[in-house]
Order: structure tokens, then C-alpha cells, then sequence
């Protein structure tokens, strides 16, 4: 009974060391969303939306070259998926089915991605001078956007399922889930309102 009772608190105690270890992990990851934005909206959301500040951001070197976002992007990819492998708890069978799927899920997902990261971009660069058509145009576009992420969440539901039970796909697409909501609170924390343009 003593070992019983022994083996229960290490294992709460690993489960607390796990749960700590993922905090940092998630930290890192906001932090990191924070940096993915063009430089240009800080001027924007600073200055009132004056071009000039804008343009004196661009010229003092706070804006961020698309290598620069390129290569945090990876690196929240790859953070993502250590979060997800330190939550998971897969046995190696499942490990060797689950994560050639989701690489496959990940490089879909990238390009939607690609999509969202474009608009942030395009908002960025075309600050002080949003007419509302153009507003109306990127509004419908980030709603697609989002759209097809649950798309392609739906899609992949069944496809996870064939190589996971089903608590464990609900917790993998509850862990994308919430770091992609942490990712795209920073993000949008950090652009200013159209209207303040």
C-alpha cells in the first residue's frame, strides 16, 4: 500500500513538473507572438495613425523583414509541437502513427496561415490609407481565414482519429486550440483599430 501511495505522489509530482514546464513553454510562445507583427503597426497605434511615424519606424529599423517573421513562425511551430508532445502522453505506437499527421496538419495549416499572416501585412502596410471597401475586402478575407482553420480542424478530426482514441484527439485539438487563440490575442492585441487610422 506504501508503494501505492509512493508511486501516486510521484506521479502527481510530475504531472505539476510537466504543468510548470508547459507555462514556460506557452510564455515563450506569446512572447514570440508578439514579435510576428510588422513593426510598422506599433508606429501606427503609437502616433495616432500618423504616416509619418510610420515612416520614421520604417527608417530607424523597427519594422521586421519577412525572414525575420519567417523564422519566428518556425520557431512557434516547433514550440507548438513540443507542447503537444509533453501533454500527450502518446505510447510509442501512437507516436509513430500520430506525428506524421501532424506534420501533414501543420504544413495545411501553415498556408492558411500564410493567408492571415499576408492580411496583418497588407493591413500593416496600407495604414493611413484603409478606404472602407478595402476594409470591408480584409474584413471578409480574415473571416475566411478563420473559417478554414475550423475546416481544416473538421478534416482532420476523423484522420486523428483512426491513430488516437478519441480523448486524446480532443485534448491534441484542444492544446492547438488554445495556443493558436494565445498567438492570435497577441497578435491582435498589438494592431491598432482600422477607425483609428
Amino acid at each position: 500500500m506504501n508503494t501505492n501511495l509512493s508511486g501516486n505522489l510521484k506521479n502527481r509530482m510530475k504531472r505539476k513538473m510537466n504543468r510548470k514546464m508547459n507555462r514556460k513553454w506557452l510564455a515563450g510562445i506569446v512572447l514570440l507572438g508578439i514579435w510576428a507583427v510588422p513593426g510598422r503597426r506599433v508606429a501606427a497605434q503609437t502616433s495616432g495613425g500618423s504616416q509619418q511615424s510610420s515612416a520614421a519606424a520604417q527608417d530607424s529599423g523597427q519594422m521586421l523583414k519577412d525572414s525575420d517573421i519567417e523564422l519566428l513562425r518556425k520557431d512557434l511551430r516547433a514550440k507548438k509541437k513540443q507542447i503537444a508532445a509533453a501533454n500527450l502522453n502518446l505510447t510509442a505506437d501512437q507516436a509513430t502513427k500520430f506525428w506524421p499527421i501532424y506534420d501533414q496538419y501543420t504544413a495545411e495549416l501553415t498556408k492558411i496561415n500564410d493567408e492571415k499572416y499576408g492580411l496583418i501585412k497588407e493591413f500593416a502596410n496600407s495604414w493611413g490609407s484603409i478606404t472602407d471597401e478595402h476594409a470591408k475586402d480584409m474584413t471578409k478575407r480574415a473571416i475566411s481565414v478563420e473559417d478554414q482553420v475550423a475546416q481544416l480542424r473538421l478534416k482532420y478530426v476523423p484522420i486523428f482519429s483512426q491513430v488516437l482514441p478519441g480523448k486524446l484527439v480532443a485534448t491534441f485539438f484542444q492544446i492547438d486550440r488554445r495556443l493558436q487563440l494565445m498567438i492570435d490575442l497577441q497578435l491582435n492585441s498589438q494592431l491598432p483599430f482600422v477607425q483609428s487610422q
